[in-house]
Formats: C-alpha cells, sequence, structure tokens
C-alpha cells in the first residue's frame, strides 16, 4: 500500500513518517521509503549521518535509466524521450513490485539497516545551485511520480512518501497515487490551516485523509483539535524522549520508544492496511490517465511535440495480480530478467 505523510513544514511529518517507517520494520514488513520532500531530512530521520545522507542517489539524476526501464516494449511509447512524469503503464510496460531487484532500485535506493530490518530508501535529490531560478522543485518529484504509476504494490507491502511541506503536493496528481494520506498537524491555527487546504482540494478525488495530531501536551489541545479537524482526527503523539535521543543522533533500540506512542503508530499501520483493502483499481488508473491527459495538454504535448493521448492504453488497468485480466507488463519484466512478487529483497549496500 501507498501512504504519505503531508503537514505545514515543522509539523513533524518526516519524524512521523521515520517513526512509522521503523514500526513496520520491527513487524517484519517490507517498506519502500520515499524522500519527496525539499529538504531531504528523511535519511537524517532513519539514522544516516550527513555523509550517508548527502550520498543518496538523487531519482531525478536517473530519470533517463527509469524511463527507458519502465517503457519496457509499450508500443504507445516510441521513446524514453516521450515519457513525461504522469505517462501511465499499458500492456508491455514494465511494472515494479516492492520486493524484487531491478535496475531502478539499483541505481536509485540504498539499503537501510533498522535494528536489523532492512528497508529500501529513494530520494529525489536536494535543490541544486544550478537550480536555483531556473527550475521548479515539482520537476524534481517527477521521478517519483512516474515510479509510483508503475508500481504494483499488495497486501503487507508498504511504500511510504515523505511528502513536500504545505499544499505544494497538489501541483501533480501524486497526492492521488496514496491509498490514505496522513496529514500531520499542531494543536495551533496555523497547523490546522494546511489541513483545510487540503480536505478542499482533495474532496473531488476520494482521498483518504486521516489527521495525526502531533505535540500534542494536554486536553486543551487534544480539544482544539477534535473541534478543529473532527472525525478526521485519527491519533495524537506527544513528548518522546526516545525522539529527542534520535534527534541528536543517539537512538536507542526502537523497542524502547515509549508505549503510548508505539500504540499510535500501530493505529496508523491498522488505517493504512484498511484504506488499501478499499482501493479500486480501475478509478486508481482512470486518475492516473485523467492527470496524464491535463498534463500533456497543458505542457507535455508542446515539450515532446507529438499527441501524449496516445499512451494511453484503453484497455489496462493497473491490478495487484499481475498475469490476469488486462495488460500487466509481465512479459515486458520476465524478459528484463525480474521476478514479480516472489523476488527476495535484498537491500542495496549502504552509502560510504
Amino acid at each position: 500500500m501507498k501512504i504519505a505523510f503531508v503537514g505545514k513544514g515543522g509539523s513533524g511529518k518526516t519524524t512521523l513518517s521515520s517513526l512509522f517507517i521503523r514500526h513496520l520494520a520491527a513487524h517484519g514488513a517490507p517498506v519502500i521509503a520515499v524522500d519527496a520532500d525539499i529538504n531531504q531530512h528523511l535519511g537524517a530521520a532513519l539514522g544516516l549521518d550527513d555523509e550517508q545522507a548527502a550520498a543518496l542517489p538523487a531519482l531525478g539524476a536517473h530519470l533517463p535509466l527509469i524511463k527507458e526501464y519502465l517503457r519496457g516494449s509499450n508500443p504507445r511509447i516510441p521513446s524514453a524521450d516521450s515519457m513525461i512524469k504522469t505517462t501511465p503503464p499499458g500492456t508491455g510496460s514494465r511494472l515494479l513490485r516492492v520486493t524484487e531487484d531491478n535496475p531502478v532500485y539499483g541505481a536509485c535506493a540504498r539499503g537501510v539497516a533498522l535494528d536489523g530490518r532492512a528497508v529500501r530508501l529513494m530520494a529525489t535529490g536536494p535543490f541544486t545551485e544550478s537550480d536555483l531560478g531556473v527550475a521548479c522543485y515539482h520537476s524534481k518529484v517527477g521521478a517519483v511520480e512516474l515510479c509510483l504509476n508503475h508500481l504494483v504494490d499488495g497486501s503487507g507491502e508498504y511504500v511510504v512518501v515523505d511528502m513536500t511541506a504545505g499544499s505544494d503536493s497538489f501541483a501533480s496528481g501524486m497526492f492521488t497515487r496514496f491509498d490514505v494520506t496522513f496529514l500531520v498537524a499542531e494543536p495551533t491555527r496555523k497547523g490546522v490551516s494546511v489541513y483545510r487546504q487540503y480536505k478542499e482540494y482533495a474532496r473531488d478525488f476520494g482521498v483518504a485523509l486521516k489527521v495525526v495530531g502531533n505535540k500534542v501536551q494536554g486536553a486543551d489541545d487534544l480539544a482544539f483539535l477534535r473541534d478543529e479537524v473532527g472525525e478526521d482526527l485519527l491519533v495524537t503523539v506527544g513528548h518522546s524522549d526516545w525522539v529527542r535521543a534520535m534527534e541528536k543522533g543517539r537512538p536507542p533500540a526502537f523497542e524502547l520508544l515509549e508505549a503510548d506512542n508505539r500504540a499510535a503508530l500501530e493505529t496508523l499501520r491498522v488505517a493504512a492496511d484498511g484504506s488499501y483493502a478499499l482501493r479500486d483499481w480501475e478509478r486508481y488508473t482512470a486518475q492516473m490517465v485523467h492527470f496524464h491527459l491535463r498534463n500533456a495538454e497543458s505542457w507535455g504535448n508542446a515539450k515532446t511535440g507529438i499527441d501524449l493521448a496516445a499512451q494511453v492504453d484503453p484497455g489496462f488497468v493497473l491490478r495487484e495480480d499481475t498475469g490476469t485480466g488486462t495488460g500487466t507488463g509481465t512479459e515486458a519484466g520476465a524478459a528484463a530478467g525480474t521476478t514479480p512478487r516472489s523476488a527476495s529483497l535484498r537491500p542495496a549496500p549502504q552509502p560510504a
């Protein structure tokens, strides 16, 4: 299942997403963690030092490889250069699986050991000096959107994305790629303002939005959040000595996280599992196509010089059960030497 963490800058979304990733790993679940924030802090929150975090490969730097691999033998896509961030998969496309090994993960993911459990970490890459004044950060997350569009996840498999702060996520269709979106909100007026924006923007797209109250210090804070967000408030998190030690770079064993905070993380997992069970694959695919056609008309056709609507395979529905129903890309994946679902998770080496 695909899970997003969003919220106002400074709300604690990266901290909470890292705790959730640790919680999943501690229970033996396969996890892909993605840092899609303009401020790249997820690696550090998962225990990488500054040198290791800086050495993470940037997804955007490997976009040609990603496109070429995902294109596979799809006859509707004549070249990798004709693909944009919203290009949907079709018959012949290669699909990504959470637990397989493939060239995309080999180039763009690194294994991170969390209390003996390995997760894959991918990052968009930081905003560089060459980007200043000439590039939009949304071009950085285009590689993430393309990968999510081609990623088939199953029950008990988790893709956790730490999104950029605020409502910037709505600058692309990526906000519809998630089974549940956890919005981290502090018990302040500013803290719930992003919630109101997100709720309004997501209303017509069936986005499952759950609020995680953070830095909640007492009954008054809890009452404020309940008044402001109502039934969307899923759980609250308070002070944590474990988190304070982690932020100093000296995290104790994860099993020593406070019991109430462990219970809160389990509430998030149960909510994510429940949302995945409700996924409508046809609607999921239709939303992907909807945003591709909008992007094609707005800028994609002019950029590529072709009609990108022709990339849409009308008979294709992305499904978990690869190999049945409409097109799935199984043949292309097999030809590339990848093994869907059954491949073991072999983490890439830690950054030096």
